[in-house]
């Protein structure tokens, strides 16, 4: 797994990447994290721009580049906002998907963003839900509208 260069980085952005970096070498069943704009644009990734090999048994990332698991995350979570407002619901926090070879985690960050995760299908959810919400609490209040170009510009570059 390869991360951008956090040369030239703001102290904030570097601090994201390593909140990133955490989440998915600590937490055990982790493939995958990216963070995703409330336009859909990713803004980080654990492997960003770098194809991700399937090998028996489903395991690794979904299929294609990091940029499929932010399409994954940004379409759950579309899905369920309008989900929401049909049931008058209110906000969504989190969304789960259980499949057979594996799982997916959003979880709204602030202003629209989203935290996804790719897992195992063994994996310990609460922990994964543990963890995900450490990560919003600390990237919340960070996430700021300059943050964010900061990020999605680190991201161009390294596609």
């Amino acid at each position: 797994m390869t991360a951008p260069s956090t040369f030239g980085l703001s102290t904030e952005a570097r601090n994201l990447h390593w909140l990133l970096s955490n989440l998915v070498e600590e937490v055990p069943g982790v493939h995958s994290v990216t963070v995703v704009s409330s336009d859909g644009l990713m803004l980080l990734s654990s492997d960003p721009g770098h194809l991700i090999t399937r090998t028996g048994g489903g395991q690794g990332g979904p299929r294609g580049s990091s940029a499929d698991l932010a399409t994954i995350v940004s379409g759950i979570g579309s899905l369920t906002i309008g989900a929401a407002k049909l049931m008058d619901g209110g906000g969504v926090k989190q969304t789960m998907v259980a499949m057979d070879e594996g799982s997916v985690f959003v979880m709204s960050i602030s202003d629209g963003s989203l935290l996804g995760v790719h897992a195992t299908p063994d994996c310990d959810m609460s922990v994964i839900a543990y963890h995900m919400a450490l990560f919003v609490g600390r990237a919340g209040h960070v996430l700021t509208p300059e943050l964010r170009s900061e990020l999605r510009k680190s991201m161009e570059s390294t596609q």
